[in-house]
């Protein structure tokens, strides 16, 4: 099997090429080289993927039996449609890692695949969309809805859509696990988001990876959710950091109508927090049946803390520095609440 992975330095594409590689396979990437470095054992091709020439010669170091696209999140539709009419004769189908973010309702209400997707023109620049006043739909979520439909207008039914919602995980570069693991480290009271007994879904990384390649070597088409299909309680999340970290503390839990009051900002100040009702109800049961498996999300905190305690470092990113409530802010909120 050959495949190509558009990005595979960091993160999410670092761990697609590693699980190709451990099946054999001939592994090539397409990236600027400026982003991590590459895993050994990969046939590297530099380049833009915006520039036409760049692709066109990509193309000459294939063919390939699938691509799997991991670098697309800043691209718009039009880049993604440059990209899928450049590689086409090259590549047999194309694995294109979107979002959850895509869908109309999204966070509002549950989702599954047939769920209605935002409308965005295959060939959209960087400024189609907007933002709405609570967050939601995204400009990001049409931007990634255009892409999705740029490349079903050239791979058709040789086409495969991921919709994950958080990716979770060693290495990972947005901060969200990481945020909250340092700061029970620091022990103490931890501001935390009431109900404890909500259930979150975010999946681990090597288990969206394992599931790219699958998709790589079958025949099926369409979407997927990929989602963690049990998930975990906020309060089991907490008390996994606690565990790992060894720390002494507790959470304190905050009705979310006490932290809006104080406002708190919902998805970054307190990571995986936030109070619409289909955010964490995201049916992952097409892909299951697919054979995406995932592992105990505890399994996931246990080998991200010890990643960091191994001074584990990811790729910067300005993402990183959005997550996360400030000491002191989190201290006085704690201290209007005793």
């Amino acid at each position: 099997m050959r495949i190509l992975i558009m990005g595979g330095t960091w993160f999410l594409g670092k761990r697609i090429v590693e699980e190709a590689l451990a099946r054999g396979w001939d592994v090539s990437t397409f990236n600027r080289g400026q982003s991590g470095i590459d895993v050994p054992g990969v046939h590297a091709v530099r380049g833009d993927r915006t520039v036409q020439e760049d692709l066109v010669r990509l193309g000459f170091a294939g063919p390939w039996d699938a691509v799997v696209d991991t670098s697309s999140a800043e691209m718009s539709p039009r880049d993604v449609l440059l990209a899928v009419r450049a590689l086409q004769e090259a590549v047999g189908r194309w694995v294109h890692v979107s979002t959850v973010s895509v869908y109309e309702g999204w966070p509002h209400q549950p989702i599954t695949e047939v769920s209605p997707v935002l409308e965005c023109p295959p060939d959209g620049d960087e400024r189609f969309g907007y933002t709405g006043p609570d967050g939601s739909p995204t400009t990001y979520g049409f931007q990634k809805a255009g892409a999705e439909r740029a490349v079903a207008q050239v791979f058709s039914d040789r086409s495969v859509f991921l919709r994950p919602g958080v990716i979770l995980g060693p290495e990972e570069y947005v901060g969200r696990l990481p945020w909250w693991l340092n700061r029970v480290a620091r022990g103490g009271r931890v501001l935390a988001p009431a109900p404890a007994d909500r259930r979150i879904q975010p999946v681990d990384v090597r288990d969206v990876a394992r599931f790219a390649v699958d998709q790589a070597a079958s025949t099926t088409s369409g979407a997927y959710n990929v989602t963690h299909p049990e998930g975990i309680t906020f309060q089991g999340f907490l008390e996994t950091c606690f565990t790992v970290t060894q720390r002494a503390g507790r959470p304190q839990w905050v009705e979310p109508d006490v932290l809006i009051e104080h406002g708190v900002k919902q998805w970054t100040e307190l990571p995986l927090w936030r109070t619409h009702e289909g955010v964490w109800e995201v049916d992952s049961a097409r892909a299951v049946g697919a054979g995406l498996r995932c592992r105990p999300l505890t399994e996931t905190i246990t080998d991200t803390w010890a990643w960091l305690q191994a001074d584990g470092s990811p790729v910067a990113h300005p993402r990183w520095a959005e997550h996360g409530i400030a000491p002191d802010r989190e201290a006085k909120i704690l201290a209007a609440l005793a």
